[in-house]
C-alpha cells in the first residue's frame, strides 16, 4: 500500500476516496444507528460504553471531548458528570450524526453544557491543553491516518489528561474469533439489510473492524504519538478493548 492509499474495509482506495465513502456509510445508516448498535451487539455495547465512562473518572467542573460521538451516548452521562460548571463537546466529522446526536439528546432534555462541533479526528479545532478527557468510541477505525488523530488528540489534551479508545478488537480466544467472523460476515450484513436496506455499509464496518490494529499495535500506536502510562482491557473475549493513554 503506497503513502497515498489506505484501507476501506478490504479494498485499497485513495486516501481522499476512503473519507468520502466513510461519510456515505453514516449517511446512511445514522438514522437507524442506535437500532442496529443494538442488534449487533445484542445490547452489550452499552456495557462496554458503561465501562468506559466509569474508566474515564470524569469530575464536575471538567472539559470532556466526546469524538465520533455519535448519538450522543458517552456525552449525554458526560453532561450529567461535568455538571453546570463543566463542558462535553461532541464531536463528529459526520453531519448526520451531529443532527441524530442533537435531537436524541435534545429529547432527554440535556443541552445546557454540550457543545456540537463537526471535527476531523486527524486535525483538531481546538487550542492545545483544552480537555480533561478525550473519549472515541468505535470511531477509531474508520480514521483514514490513525496516527495524526492519536497526534492531534494528544495535542488537546491537557497535562494529566486521559485519553480512552473504545474500538472492536482482536478476540483472544481461537474458537470465539472464528464464532465472531462468521456472525460478522454472513449475519451482519443480512441485518444491515433488513433493518436499514444496507448490506454494503454494514458489510464495510465488519471489513474495517478486521482491518484495526491489534490491542498490542494500538497500545504501541498510542504510545508514538507521545501518550504514556497506556494500558488496555479486553472486554468481550478481546471482541472489543479499551485503550487508556496519559498526557503527562
Amino acid at each position: 500500500m503506497s503513502d497515498d492509499t489506505t484501507h476501506f474495509g478490504f479494498q485499497e482506495v485513495p486516501r481522499e476516496e476512503k473519507v468520502r465513502r466513510v461519510a456515505d456509510v453514516f449517511h446512511s445508516v445514522a438514522g437507524k444507528y442506535d437500532l442496529m448498535n443494538d442488534m449487533m451487539s445484542m445490547g452489550v455495547h452499552r456495557l462496554w460504553k458503561r465501562f468506559t465512562i466509569d474508566m474515564a473518572d470524569v469530575r464536575p467542573g471538567q472539559r470532556i471531548l466526546d469524538l465520533a460521538g455519535g448519538t450522543g451516548d458517552l456525552a449525554a452521562a458526560f453532561s450529567r458528570l461535568v455538571g453546570r460548571d463543566g463542558t462535553v463537546v461532541l464531536a463528529d466529522i459526520n453531519e448526520s450524526m451531529i443532527q441524530v446526536g442533537r435531537a436524541r439528546l435534545a429529547d432527554r432534555g440535556i443541552a445546557g453544557n454540550v457543545e456540537f462541533v463537526q471535527a476531523n479526528a486527524e486535525c483538531l479545532p481546538f487550542p492545545d491543553n483544552s480537555f480533561d478527557r478525550i473519549t472515541i468510541a468505535f470511531g477509531l477505525r474508520n480514521v483514514t491516518d490513525k496516527d495524526a488523530a492519536l497526534r492531534s488528540m494528544h495535542r488537546v489534551l491537557k497535562p494529566g489528561g486521559c485519553l480512552l479508545v473504545l474500538e472492536f478488537s482482536k478476540p483472544i480466544n481461537p474458537l470465539l474469533s472464528r464464532i465472531y467472523d462468521s456472525y460478522s460476515f454472513n449475519l451482519l450484513p443480512r441485518m444491515g439489510k433488513l433493518l436499514a436496506n444496507d448490506a454494503d455499509s454494514y458489510r464495510y464496518l465488519a471489513e474495517s473492524i478486521r482491518m484495526h490494529p491489534s490491542q498490542e499495535e494500538l497500545k504501541a500506536m498510542m504510545e508514538a504519538a507521545g501518550l504514556e502510562r497506556c494500558d488496555y482491557h479486553n472486554l468481550t473475549g478481546g471482541i472489543v478493548a479499551l485503550h487508556r493513554g496519559y498526557k503527562l
